[in-house]
């Protein structure tokens, strides 16, 4: 997906850039054994794009790098969404967003991993419901379409919320069987 060079330039440039912000942190977490990044943004409101962003160069792009003792960040004065709503089964943007009454732009603002067809939201992502902009802009140069930021990759354990919809699951009841033709 990304060259070897392009992926290390980006891991400097926002360890770099976290170090200084490391001082400005609004909240922490230290890590638990057994803990994943949905489950640390369950527990403590936070979205999971949030965790990844403010831990980016921390965490790793499947969150399977969490060492029980280490310490997160979970958030920036300003840019610290602690209104947030966790993915069930069924669920799907325009249910999740009229529930809460927001808007498409405010949403997609707070949750950029979100794809325009929502086709990546899974059970268990904890997204930002804020009515204003919460949450930190992406690392520059990150793009969520072409490679996501680190951890808010669909885990592969997770279900997809609305899946679509088989030919199998659809209603046949009004086709006519061989001998009624």
């Amino acid at each position: 997906m990304f060259s070897k060079t392009f992926v290390a330039t980006l891991a400097v440039v926002p360890f770099v850039a976290q170090s200084v912000a490391a001082a400005d942190c609004a909240r922490s977490y230290t890590i638990q054994a057994g803990d994943i990044c949905d489950s640390i943004s369950q527990k403590n409101n936070v979205s999971t794009y949030q965790l990844a962003v403010v831990n980016y160069g921390k965490i790793d792009q499947t969150c399977s790098n969490l060492n029980p003792g280490d310490s997160l960040c979970l958030g920036y004065p300003g840019e610290d969404c602690t209104t947030t709503y966790t993915v069930q089964k069924d669920d799907d943007c325009s249910a999740v967003m009229s529930a809460r009454g927001l808007n498409t732009t405010i949403f997609s603002a707070n949750n950029p991993q979100i794809d325009s067809s929502c086709s990546n939201m899974y059970i268990g992502q904890v997204l930002c419901m804020a009515e204003t902009v919460q949450v930190p802009p992406a690392p520059s140069g990150v793009s969520f379409y072409g490679a996501q930021v680190p951890a808010t990759a669909t885990p592969v354990q997770a279900l997809a919320a609305a899946p679509t919809p088989t030919p199998d699951d659809e209603d046949d009841e009004n086709l006519p069987f061989c001998d009624e033709l």
